[in-house]
């Protein structure tokens, strides 16, 4: 059985090992070589990226500011996505109807979404015009090309990764310790807060991880509805690797954010495990 399991998944292993492995040790070497002097990367090797990224303010403030915008989007996507999974969850027949309302999004390009929220937050768009129209401003409010438009344009774009995980616990949850806490006197809003809450939070933690993430690394969203303004390490990364064309750095900075990542993971998962010892 062990000779078959393992000729059963070498080809898994072959392709996760040529898309993923092989990709990141090409970025792990670059990021120990120096920016050539039209771009690109050359010798010597050196950790001076590393270095770099450590001894400059400006590159600490825009990782915080990464962690404090993806923070705050997943927040928001929480407070917004268990009610609705919630709901979702105990709509019987209709839960599928809703269901494919969440993914609705995803038929269409993430980009196009983003250039209509654009087109919705401007100056001249319909939002401010609304506003003007009813007499509640009297002239356009900065809507656009700041941190709230990116968080909103975040929230909007990943929170259907929040809600799916949620309704997934939620639909598998057994409707009898809800009864057996009515029975005992429990309000409703005590059996949420003791019951269905800590029930869910694998689905809680599982839509944290899934929100948080890609938000951390976006980049999209903040160059459109931040305007340049918001910068994240996403941006940063991308301009190192376009604009800048220091190869070696941008490499440094994506391991350095990659390493980052995995170890908040990793003391995710230790305490979940001593959580259940």
């Amino acid at each position: 059985m062990k000779a078959l399991r393992f000729w059963m998944l070498a080809p898994s292993r072959a392709l996760m090992g040529g898309l993923f492995l092989a990709p990141l040790s090409i970025i792990a070497a670059y990021s120990f070589l120096t920016r050539g002097t039209y771009g690109g990367q050359s010798t010597p090797w050196t950790a001076e990226n590393y270095v770099r990224l450590l001894a400059d303010p400006l590159y600490t403030l825009i990782l915080a500011r990464s962690f404090w915008i993806a923070g705050l989007s997943t927040m928001f996507c929480l407070l917004l996505g268990f009610p609705l999974a919630l709901f979702i969850a105990q709509s019987g027949r209709r839960k599928n109807l809703f269901i494919h309302l969440v993914m609705l999004p995803f038929w269409t390009s993430f980009l196009v979404r983003t250039y209509a929220w654009m087109f919705l937050l401007r100056d001249t768009g319909l939002v401010n015009t609304l506003l003007q129209w009813a007499g509640v401003t009297g002239e356009p409010l900065p809507l656009l090309y700041n941190e709230a438009a990116v968080v909103l344009g975040l929230i909007y774009g990943y929170l259907p990764f929040m809600v799916l995980p949620i309704f997934s616990t939620l639909d598998r949850l057994d409707k009898g310790l809800l009864e057996a806490a009515s029975d005992l006197g429990a309000t409703p809003w005590t059996s949420l807060w003791l019951v269905t809450v800590p029930l869910a939070m694998p689905g809680i933690v599982g839509g944290c991880v899934l929100v948080f993430i890609p938000c951390l690394g976006a980049y999209l969203t903040p160059d459109l509805l931040g305007g340049g303004k918001s910068m994240m390490i996403g941006n940063l990364v991308q301009n190192q690797f376009t604009s800048a064309r220091d190869w070696p750095f941008g490499s440094a900075i994506s391991l350095a954010l990659m390493a980052l990542v995995m170890m908040a993971l990793w003391t995710l998962q230790r305490r979940q495990k001593e959580d259940l010892l």
